[in-house]
């Protein structure tokens, strides 16, 4: 890397997640980038365990943000950086030595605003945390992208300055509004598969992917119906109401129906069963080898998905039922 390299702030939000939180950390540390041009800043949503420590130990600059919603804390963290380029890192994210550079290097194509990549499960995942990573697409070569999670973001600071930020409205899915805000502006959105980093807070039973999805479903729903729309976040809307909606006519089927159009209830009860199945069918064809042990695994995991989607329309739920260790906010 001959060019001038940007000043880099690293922003971590992090809520009772100590253990997580030092590995982060330790991981920032190793990255290959000019030590005199990293500032790592984490923003504490009122932590009971320690993690306002652990970040001052490994000479992070600490805010406190009490009752705070992600992007707000996000926000907060940005408005105190000195870097040219942020780079958004959960706490739960260990990053790869060769992550900085490589969002440097994406970010320094004509128009990028943003850079990112999906993430990877743990080295010792479980078949739910195998199969639950299928749900992702992982391009093998950079190339431009709907969005990009915040987990593992880099961005630079005139195009996050320029959108406003993050929508702290939003509890989750403001990853999401965000890309689409800064490709309204103009900006590239990038996936770089190089940004390689490891998710350890990847849902390890069903019942986290159930939940995960009822905590996220409804934002989900209100930021998919924002522009710039496309079919993919149209159909991100409109599958989870079509599931209800299924559920709904079976369940009256099955009660109300005369007996001679009962067939009905199995009709409607198709409708949710046929999208799972499409569901899972993509996850398995992002598998190098398909077993029969795999397409049971991937429709017990699109189902817990789609289901934590559908009764989001009408239900929602607390992170804290996602990550009960994380505690209440």
């Amino acid at each position: 890397m001959s060019r001038t390299l940007p000043r880099v702030s690293f922003i971590v939000p992090v809520r009772n997640d100590a253990a997580c939180l030092a590995r982060c950390l330790a991981s920032i540390g190793t990255l290959r980038y000019p030590r005199d041009l990293v500032e790592t800043i984490v923003v504490d949503n009122g932590s009971r365990d320690g993690s306002p420590g652990v970040a001052a130990t490994a000479g992070a600059r600490v805010l406190e943000m009490p009752g705070g919603r992600v992007a707000g804390l996000r926000n907060r963290g940005a408005r105190s950086a000195a870097g040219a380029l942020l780079a958004f890192v959960d706490a739960d994210h260990e990053l790869d030595p060769g992550w900085l550079a490589a969002a440097v290097d994406s970010l320094a194509e004509p128009g990028a605003g943003a850079a990112g990549a999906a993430y990877s499960p743990p080295p010792a995942a479980g078949w739910v945390q195998r199969t639950y990573d299928a749900l992702r697409e992982r391009p093998a070569e950079r190339r431009d992208a709907e969005w990009l999670a915040s987990g593992n973001m880099a961005v630079w600071r005139a195009a996050f300055d320029a959108v406003g930020g993050f929508d702290a409205a939003l509890e989750t899915c403001e990853d999401v509004d965000f890309c689409r805000r800064l490709r309204l502006a103009g900006y590239a959105v990038v996936a770089e598969p190089r940004m390689r980093s490891v998710h350890h807070g990847d849902p390890r039973t069903l019942g986290s992917v159930f939940f995960g999805e009822l905590w996220r479903g409804r934002d989900n729903l209100r930021v998919s119906l924002r522009a710039p729309r496309s079919w993919r976040s149209l159909a991100s809307a409109v599958i989870p109401v079509l599931d209800l909606a299924a559920l709904a006519a079976t369940a009256i089927f099955l009660v109300a129906a005369p007996p001679g159009v009962a067939w009905l209830a199995g009709g409607a009860a198709a409708v949710p069963f046929a999208l799972i199945g499409a569901r899972a069918l993509r996850m398995l064809r992002r598998g190098r080898q398909v077993r029969l042990a795999d397409a049971v695994q991937a429709v017990l995991v699109a189902g817990a998905y789609d289901s934590g989607r559908a009764f989001a329309v009408i239900l929602g739920a607390a992170y804290s039922r996602r990550r009960p260790e994380a505690g209440v906010p």
